[in-house]
């Protein structure tokens, strides 16, 4: 039940067309508030007959959140959100801040219901990337021939960022929609193909609609293939890499650990299982370190975050793990230990070994613990002359283990 306390905050949702466009409730309630915050265009939309002091946020927004309201005591407060203040907006934040039954919300319909009302697209089944905290490249993650998807613009030079990224993914004749002051008196509709993109940066407050044409797929499931990745031979082979992402069964929200991260396939494909994953990747070379940032951009993950050192000394301070993986570094004194104390009860740790030494250490450790041993063998057709022989790749011994 929710509590009787009047709502510390109302979050009033607006959009491009102001005031105008409101509910009699949304009217009513800015109308009556002694105090609004929001961005400044957003207080700019308010005619000068609402008479609450308006308060811009500060830069950073966060920290100072809690402060700014605190500072307002008995003061009947209401923020404005752009469209639907739950949907990547500052509704959200501050139910974390304040408790959802210290707040009240008015959502106005979000930019990508009115882009696709203008574009005749279903909703349910587009999927929708937010670049306004996000790099360019995590498009990739939903890029495939024939998708189409919706960007939340960081601002005006986004389109042509975008543009620029497709082309370089192989997806020049991707056509993009920018749709700006979407619902507004300026509303402009602007369209070209990505490898043609040369229109001016226009209004920042804009939303881009891409439908790509033919391109390189991009499997949604574990084992992309290898060449998939920069590599310098440090790298979890396709078969094996999708037995790996089995046996580490991401799910929505997870943190993973990788340890002796490679070229970083493991952390980039447990992080393309699911937008809300997060992983760390631990690699003690420079240079691979450098390999797995340009991975992770190039497969529309550039949210992994890459941290170089040697375990166990460069997992001190991470946040805590709910999966392990340990690809490297097995057989260095306290990895595997250090690994298995960072779990918590029901956290998953996944372990492959391909040396003799690297098999003895899981071998005693399942024989402590328990879990599970595979051993997996991959054999892959090749030329033999005029013919097609079996050529083996180094047997793979995995340790999966619950704690």
């Amino acid at each position: 039940m929710r509590s009787e306390t009047p709502p510390l905050v109302t979050v009033v949702g607006i959009g491009a067309g102001g005031l105008p466009d409101l509910s009699g409730t949304a009217r009513s309630i800015l109308d009556t508030a002694e105090v609004i915050f929001g961005s400044p265009r957003q207080l700019d939309l308010l005619p000068a007959s609402v008479e609450g002091v308006r308060r811009p946020w500060p830069t950073p927004l966060l920290p100072a959140l809690p402060g700014l309201l605190q500072s307002e005591p008995d003061r009947r407060i209401c923020v404005l959100a752009s469209g639907d203040p739950m949907f990547h907006g500052i509704g959200a934040t501050l139910a974390r801040v304040l408790g959802p039954d210290r707040l009240r919300v008015l959502p106005h319909p979000s930019s990508v219901s009115l882009a696709a009302a203008h574009l005749g697209w279903d909703l349910a089944r587009t999927d929708v990337v937010s670049l306004v905290t996000a790099p360019v490249p995590t498009i990739g993650r939903v890029l495939n021939p024939g998708c189409r998807f919706l960007i939340l613009s960081a601002g005006a030079e986004t389109p042509a960022a975008v543009a620029a990224h497709l082309t370089a993914r192989g997806f020049p004749e991707a056509r993009l929609t920018v749709l700006e002051q979407l619902g507004g008196p300026g509303q402009c509709v602007r369209t070209g193909t990505a490898g043609d993109w040369a229109m001016p940066p226009g209004d920042p407050l804009n939303v881009i609609a891409v439908e790509c044409a033919d391109g390189p797929p991009s499997a949604l499931v574990p084992g992309l293939p290898d060449d998939a990745y920069e590599t310098d031979g440090q790298l979890t082979k396709r078969e094996v890499r999708a037995v790996t992402l089995a046996a580490l069964a991401p799910v929505p929200g997870a943190l993973l650990w990788d340890v002796g991260a490679g070229s970083g396939s493991i952390g980039i494909e447990w992080l393309r299982s699911h937008p809300a994953c997060r992983a760390v990747a631990v690699e003690p070379d420079a240079g691979r370190v450098a390999t797995i940032t340009a991975n992770a951009a190039a497969l529309g993950v550039p949210g992994l975050r890459v941290v170089h050192g040697r375990a166990p000394e460069a997992l001190d301070g991470l946040p805590d793990p709910d999966t392990i993986f340990i690809g490297g570094g097995l057989t260095r004194d306290g990895v595997l230990d250090r690994c298995l104390a960072a779990l918590r009860p029901g956290g998953r740790l996944v372990a492959n070994a391909v040396t003799v030494e690297s098999e003895a250490v899981l071998a005693g450790a399942y024989a402590r613990l328990g879990g599970e041993l595979t051993r997996l063998t991959v054999q892959r057709g090749s030329p033999v002359g005029g013919f097609t022989g079996w050529r083996s790749f180094m047997p793979v011994t995995i340790w999966t283990v619950t704690r």
